[in-house]
Order: structure tokens, then sequence, then C-alpha cells
């Protein structure tokens, strides 16, 4: 696996928040990060709460009520200004402590959380934020090096006896049931970390993208090591 920065054609690098927002996806490149080193003790936030449950969002006046030490308090304030540069620019960024999320075998031949490359749909132009400031950072992969698990034939196979209705309406399933969202990583695929600190911006499957959707996943979780996440 790399790790950011290691040079890949999708990815964009760039010096500020400004830059992030104002500079588009183009050619093959659908993920344009603001890379920076932060300072600051964000294990500690994570310290201070006490987690329900595996998954937890933070909400704003429980963080700004944290007693911090000097340098938490540092993290602290990276944080509320990221997530204010994010929401005057229109997102609504949310910050989630996660010990693991929920792993889907409903269907064993076909897992569809969010530990399986996937790419993110909207039905209006929009893009995904990101930032992993604790813990293990979350993945992607060049779309060249991965293929949709729906054209698999073994897979394919499999949906198909799971489907059990007209040839006409098979793609209209695929869709509904969000199958078509999620990729296979070819055996040469180079993964890449995103790193810790650096906001993200990732492209989206969207009607008027002019890029194809970032292929990326949630790590799998070292244990007992929980992760400080926004995203948006």
């Amino acid at each position: 696996m790399k790790i950011f920065p290691q040079t890949s054609a999708q990815i964009q690098s760039l010096s500020s928040f400004q830059e992030l927002i104002s500079t588009p996806f183009r050619g093959e490149i659908n993920a344009i990060c603001w890379s920076r080193k932060l300072s600051g003790n964000f294990s500690e936030i994570i310290e201070k709460l006490v987690l329900v449950g595996n998954m937890m969002e933070v909400e704003e006046d429980k963080l700004r009520a944290l007693e911090l030490s000097e340098n938490g308090n540092l993290a602290r304030e990276i944080i509320l200004n990221d997530m204010k540069l994010l929401e005057f620019h229109g997102a609504s960024p949310t910050l989630n402590i996660i010990k693991n999320y929920e792993r889907d075998d409903f269907y064993p031949f076909f897992p569809t959380d969010v530990y399986s490359f996937h790419v993110d749909r909207s039905p209006i132009p929009s893009e995904t934020y990101l930032c992993t400031y604790f813990g293990d950072s979350s993945e992607i992969v060049p779309n060249s090096q991965a293929i949709q698990k729906v054209l698999v034939p073994e897979i394919r196979s499999e949906l198909k006896k799971l489907y059990q209705g007209e040839e006409a309406g098979f793609e209209s399933f695929l869709i509904e049931n969000f199958f078509d969202l999620h990729y296979q990583t070819k055996p040469e695929a180079q993964i890449i970390s995103l790193g810790i600190g650096h906001l993200w911006k990732l492209a989206i499957e969207h009607p008027k993208s002019a890029v194809l959707p970032c292929l990326h996943r949630a790590p799998k979780e070292s244990n007992g090591k929980k992760r400080l996440l926004l995203i948006c």
C-alpha cells in the first residue's frame, strides 16, 4: 500500500482551502488534496468523549465543552475551523469517532459496506470532503486498477440468481440495490492511504461530472484504535 504523498495521476495536491474548493476535477484527476501537517493532540479529543456503540457523531457544542490541554485545544480549533470553512462553502460536515463500521454480510458473495471499494452517487453536482485527524485513514485506488463488481462473471451470475426476474429489469435491480457502486481491485492494484490531517475532495458520480468518480473505502481499523473523521 502507498501512503500519500505518493505520486498518482489521479491526485492533485494543493496548499490552501481556497485552492481546494476552486480547483475542478479534470482528466484522470478525481482526488484533490489540501496537503498539510497538523499540530495538536487529536487523540485527546477521543479520550475525553465516551463512545456510545461503534460510531458516534460529535456535535459542535459537545466538542466546544471539552476541557482540553493546550495541545488538545489546538486540535479542537483546527477541527472547528475546518468545519467553518466547509459550512461557508455550503457543505454540512460531521465529525465522527469510529471504532468500526457495521459489516454487511446479508449477501456473503457481495458485501456492500464501506469497507468495500465504492463510489458515492448524487442526483446533483456534488463532491465528498473528508479528513482523518487520528487513526487509520481512508483509502483510494485508481479507476484503471479496479473493475465494477457487477461485471465480474462469477459475481454477476450470483446476482442474477438473486434477482430471478425479467432480463430487462436486471440493470435497474443492480442500481436500486447499490450493487453497481462497488468495485473489486485487480491483482496489480496500488492502494493509496490518504494519510492523516490532509483535507480531501473526492469526485462522485453525478449527471454533470466530467471525470470518473473516485473509488474509496474505509480502512480495516487497527484493534482498539479509534478514528477521528470529518466527512461531508
